[in-house]
């Protein structure tokens, strides 16, 4: 992508949720976990996303229409003397449209709204499974410095 490019890096509204969620899905494991034709679902996420101080979700948006997301979110933490991070999460292309430099656009506007926020660290955790997300984020300068562990609780 050129500085003359039709690519625009957005803050989300309601009206992209079925993209976003087409694109959640548009991959072996999304498909086997995201259910975009459930809009209820992803709905109320939204809402509750929206309610969230430091919480947001960006699109990159080509005159074709959305082609790709990430919700990047600022917590606040003790550690690190207090220092806020930024969580870079769901992370998607269309499958159309990779390899095209939309994703690192949209890792470069992220890490300017962290800064702005105040940050002073990013990160992200990738399933262990995406190979080429790997590459591409430490391509992107992460490195893969802690194990991360996640659990899936059964509803209440």
């Amino acid at each position: 992508m050129t500085q003359d490019s039709p690519l625009k890096i957005r803050k989300a509204v309601q009206a992209d949720l079925p993209a976003i969620t087409a694109m959640l899905a548009d991959d072996v494991l999304g498909a086997t976990r995201e259910h975009p034709g459930d809009a209820a679902l992803y709905e109320t996420a939204w809402r509750q996303i929206e309610a969230q101080s430091g919480n947001g979700v960006l699109v990159a948006e080509l005159p074709e229409g959305v082609v790709g997301c990430l919700q990047l979110i600022v917590i606040p933490g003790l550690a690190r003397q207090g220092a806020l991070r930024a969580q870079i999460e769901g992370v998607r292309v269309a499958s159309t449209h990779r390899g095209q430099d939309i994703g690192e656009h949209m890792i470069a506007f992220a890490f300017d709204a962290a800064r702005a926020a105040g940050c002073r660290l990013v990160q992200l955790t990738t399933d262990k499974r995406r190979t080429d997300a790997h590459r591409f984020y430490e391509r992107l300068g992460f490195e893969a410095t802690h194990e991360g562990m996640k659990l899936e609780l059964a509803a209440a």
